[in-house]
């Protein structure tokens, strides 16, 4: 299937499913897809809560539940699974190269290098860090590496890391979202995990700029975004919010179960005091402040009178916090169990994101890939985009 194709079906599914992807249980206690789906509300609360964890970590799986529902969105399953990148081999190169870097980030940067084609280009490492990748790509096609990153300090610890190994890489302290020489004409710009409007501004001024090749694995897509994403490809019906946008990202590799309850605590604390301020003033979500986390090793009761302090709220009574907490641990349940559907459509949105990126790039004259470069379990943001000028 080509892109434009893949574009425009996945385009119309989301756009028509907006209802069920959109509403936020943690802020609306019924969203309006219950009414138009009641058996599939029925299914959700029959669930047990360790089936309802793993759907929740299993956006396929979800999405093939929903699908019993409304068999369109078996289509859109379809159009989320890309294939995965050819791999070149790749020349040992010793432990030396990668002492300084943790084992999955190490593992990333070596799976985005074995998925990129070398076209004998200069290369030009956007958003670098510490230029592990670019050192990677130095070693692999013995070429000069520039790598561009803000961070003075990243800057200094790469031309160390560099020089250790003698290797052709400079460094370049700018900030992406403004530098006006860089990419350059003809080069081949490579970019793992530059976050939003990062990726975003290398793909559009590089395009400008005539850069002749990309290999970019997006991240993040909502920075940068502030009320609504707005597409570099035209003519989509599908509208993203800032938090719509979010969404596709919300995706992580499973949490250790100690994380998992934390997580699964403070979203309980929360809807708690969400439950209280409602009583006090009114049925109306209110987006939250961030909340210290030392406010959640404390007693709830403690939690609860914080939080009312800080939104001038008046401090409920300890026997009435015990029936909030029991309310917050009540919503949670719900919320997760709401969650399935919105977790459902993450995939489809990324790859629709991703997709708006290629789609820009096909039209102005680059022949586009999109695939997988990597596991979900060593990154779920393992989604590359390769273009090459035709």
């Amino acid at each position: 299937m080509n892109l434009a194709v893949r574009q425009r079906e996945i385009d119309g599914l989301l756009a028509a499913s907006q209802p069920c992807w959109h509403p936020q249980p943690f802020r609306e206690p019924l969203p309006a897809w219950c009414d138009s789906y009641p058996a599939l509300l029925d299914e959700l609360n029959a669930l047990s809560e360790a089936e309802v964890s793993r759907l929740n970590d299993d956006g396929a799986a979800a999405l093939a539940l929903l699908a019993r529902h409304q068999p369109d969105w078996r289509d859109l399953a379809v159009l989320a699974t890309l294939p995965e990148r050819p791999k070149v081999p790749m020349v040992e190169h010793g432990p030396h190269w990668c002492r300084d870097i943790p084992g999955r980030k190490r593992e990333q940067i070596e799976a985005f290098a074995a998925s990129t084609s070398h076209q004998a280009l200069p290369v030009i490492d956007w958003c670098g860090g510490k230029g592990h990748l670019g050192r990677l790509l130095a070693l692999q096609w013995q070429m000069p590496v520039s790598t561009l990153e803000i961070d003075h300090q990243l800057c200094q610890e790469g031309r160390q890391l560099a020089a250790r190994q003698q290797l052709p890489q400079e460094f370049f302290e700018a900030d992406a979202l403004t530098v006006a020489d860089w990419p350059q004409s003809g080069q081949h710009a490579v970019a793992l995990h530059a976050c939003g409007e990062l990726h975003r501004r290398l793909i559009s001024h590089g395009v400008a700029r005539e850069v002749r090749q990309f290999d970019v694995a997006p991240c993040c897509y909502h920075r940068g975004v502030t009320q609504s994403y707005q597409p570099l490809s035209p003519g989509l019906a599908t509208v993203l919010t800032r938090d719509d946008t979010r969404l596709a990202v919300t995706e992580t590799v499973t949490a250790s179960p100690r994380l998992a309850r934390l997580r699964d605590k403070e979203m309980a604390w929360k809807l708690g005091f969400d439950a209280y301020r409602r009583q006090v003033s009114g049925d109306v979500y209110k987006t939250f402040k961030p909340v210290p986390a030392a406010w959640f090793r404390q007693q709830f009761e403690d939690f609860l009178a914080l939080m009312a302090e800080r939104e001038g709220l008046p401090v409920p009574s300890d026997r009435s916090a015990a029936d909030f907490e029991a309310q917050g641990w009540q919503r949670q349940r719900q919320v997760m169990r709401f969650s399935v559907v919105r977790h459902a459509f993450r995939r489809p949105l990324e790859v629709w994101l991703a997709l708006d990126l290629a789609g820009f790039l096909e039209t102005s004259g680059y022949r586009v890939e999109l695939g997988v470069f990597c596991s979900r379990q060593l990154t779920p943001r393992n989604l590359l985009i390769s273009a090459r000028r035709s």
